[in-house]
């Protein structure tokens, strides 16, 4: 097994790899899965599962983002942004494995990267709340 700090680094960039696939199959209008499958070389395991995870459980992710945004129709946010709740809210509902700190941090941080100067916090306030009803811990 790799030293922490070398398997952190390797999440960090799959979520980032998750975020770009996911950030495409919107763009295309296309399934998670088939811009996957037109990849030349299969991406990561963890890559996969997260990207496989968040179609498999579309609906669930996309119901709780609408719960949670107030004043916000799924559709109007940034695209960037809907990516990463979904794959941060299918971490926390679905891969206990992940800690919440890390599925949080590490989608927020992308979102200070990649989106909006609003995103970050915007990003940070739904996982935080979305956390509190899917997790136990």
């Amino acid at each position: 097994m790799p030293p922490t700090g070398e398997r952190a680094n390797t999440r960090r960039q799959a979520r980032e790899r998750v975020l770009a696939l996911l950030y495409e199959a919107d763009a295309k209008d296309a399934t998670p899965r088939a811009v996957l499958a037109e990849l030349p070389v299969e991406p990561d395991r963890f890559v996969c599962e997260l990207v496989e995870g968040v179609e498999d459980h579309g609906a669930e992710l996309d119901a709780l983002i609408t719960d949670h945004a107030r004043g916000w129709a799924l559709d109007r946010m940034p695209a960037i942004d809907r990516a990463l709740l979904r794959m941060a809210i299918f971490e926390l509902a679905h891969r206990p494995d992940i800690p919440t700190g890390a599925a949080i941090s590490e989608a927020v941080d992308l979102a200070r990267r990649y989106s909006t100067d609003d995103s970050s916090r915007f990003v940070n306030g739904m996982l935080s709340a979305i956390a509190k009803e899917v997790r136990s811990d």
